[in-house]
């Protein structure tokens, strides 16, 4: 047996200790008595999915931070609430289906509620179902719920041979916050106002024994869970904002497991769709607040740090997405599938000494000043890197930080928009080129037929 399965092993048996332990201590926080056993095979459930081949932001260690340590429902909702994440795992977990395919059926490669005349009656799935407001027949969405819904979905039906309905709806409430970045609607309610009336229905619906004040209660529950969800947005560091970032983007695209081996074309629309996404998002959306809960002060500083994170995010990401667009329109003068590797060098290791682009650029006798906070901060961030490496990629972005130098955030993001008309096909890489910094154009040219001829000399032996 390898090393390294000894090792996975290790870590995957340390994962089903921690949860194991979350979940007895909220069962006993409940009053609940449960054996042991049941539990071992809940926590074994979750972890497995959990450390799926592609989880590398939504692990054992974000549920654990997420369900703090505080309260037993908002415990037992986030070890369950990212346990069905289909654009991930690219499927649903083997072992979760027992609880889903009563009520869930796949067509092609989507997901539908089945039918009502197919539905076996059951109390629970018609509770997660009026929570999250969805309909038999109805086609499932990432973007709308799914995995959230699917996820809320295992949690009820897992534990439902333990707690009371009271308890499962709570639970039930909290993974349903945790659908992220949505709008308010036309009349003015938020995601939290929404649920409290659905709740509100349930209760009724259900006959169960919830006051008012229970309910106000649960969605406040729900605001603590959720908005831990998405902590990093309000990280006071912003390279520690982008090191989640940089976890998450391998999620959704496995092509960068092999860090050798992807392309220039890959990675480039790996920032695209990451940029995308941080263009689209409003920092408005990102934390929740219900009748003044959290209280303004705290509501507005999280809505405040999100703002300059995404700020940061989307100046670091189109930097970077024009470096590698330079990048892609020169390889495509030798070839149309092309590694990074192949003209940036290989990842550097601790058993791999290589050399790479960066060793062939020259100083800067005249470096540009950054005009504000924001340049400041993402030209630190290039230079000196994200507070962590990852496996896929460096931490600091030499090459990128040698343009900004060189040419200024300004004409960074000019060409970041010509770099667009190069993806869609509608100027050639040449005239992308051709509208490019010459000096920029020359060195860097010049250091990839470097960075050729030691690779040439070692394969010489010279």
């Amino acid at each position: 047996m390898s090393l390294i399965l000894v090792g996975r092993m290790d870590i995957q048996q340390d994962y089903n200790q921690q949860c194991l332990q979350r979940l007895i201590w909220a069962m006993n926080q409940l009053g609940i008595d449960v054996d042991a056993k049941k539990l071992v095979n809940i926590s074994e459930l979750i972890v497995q999915t959990m450390t799926g081949p592609w989880r590398y932001f939504h692990t054992p260690d974000h549920i654990f931070e997420v369900g703090g340590s505080e309260d037993a429902i908002e415990v037992l909702a986030a070890l369950f609430h990212d346990v069905v994440y289909v654009q991930v795992d690219q499927s649903v977990n083997f072992n979760l289906t027992y609880y889903l395919v009563p009520f869930i059926r796949q067509v092609g490669e989507h997901l539908w509620i089945r039918e009502a005349v197919d539905i076996p009656e059951d109390p629970t799935f018609e509770m997660v179902r009026i929570v999250f407001d969805m309909s038999p027949g109805k086609m499932l969405l990432p973007l709308e719920g799914q995995n959230e819904f699917l996820s809320a979905l295992v949690a009820a039906k897992v534990l439902q041979p333990f707690l009371s309905q009271e308890l499962l709806v709570q639970i039930v409430a909290c993974i349903e916050a945790t659908i992220p970045f949505r709008t308010p609607t036309k009349t003015g309610l938020n995601n939290s106002d929404i649920l409290y009336q659905r709740l509100q229905a349930i209760v009724d619906k259900f006959n169960l024994k919830l006051t008012d004040a229970d309910l106000i209660e649960t969605v406040k529950r729900s605001i603590r869970m959720a908005n831990r969800d998405v902590r990093s947005f309000a990280d006071p560091s912003s390279a520690r904002f982008l090191d989640n970032t940089w976890n998450l983007i391998p999620e959704t695209n496995h092509h960068l497991n092999n860090p050798s081996a992807y392309t220039i074309g890959q990675y480039r629309t790996a920032l695209q769709k990451m940029e995308g996404f941080m263009n689209f998002l409003k920092p408005e959306v990102v934390f929740h607040q219900f009748r003044g809960y959290p209280e303004d002060s705290i509501y507005e500083q999280l809505v405040s740090r999100a703002r300059r994170n995404i700020a940061v995010g989307r100046l670091y990401l189109g930097s970077k997405l024009f470096t590698i667009a330079f990048l892609e329109a020169l390889s495509l003068r030798f070839g149309r599938v092309i590694p990074v590797s192949t003209l940036m060098g290989e990842m550097p290791s601790e058993n791999f000494v290589t050399v790479s682009l960066v060793n062939f650029l020259p100083d800067l006798e005249n470096n540009y000043q950054p005009q504000d906070e924001l340049e400041s901060t993402v030209l630190v961030i290039l230079e000196k890197g994200r507070t962590q490496h990852s496996y896929y990629d460096i931490k600091n972005s030499p090459l990128t930080t040698y343009m900004v130098k060189q040419m200024g955030f300004a004409e960074i993001q000019n060409q970041r928009n010509r770099a667009q008309k190069f993806f869609q096909n509608e100027i050639s890489s040449e005239e992308f080129l051709a509208g490019c910094d010459p000096q920029i154009k020359k060195t860097v040219t010049e250091g990839i037929v470097k960075l050729f001829d030691t690779r040439k000399a070692a394969f010489l032996g010279g």
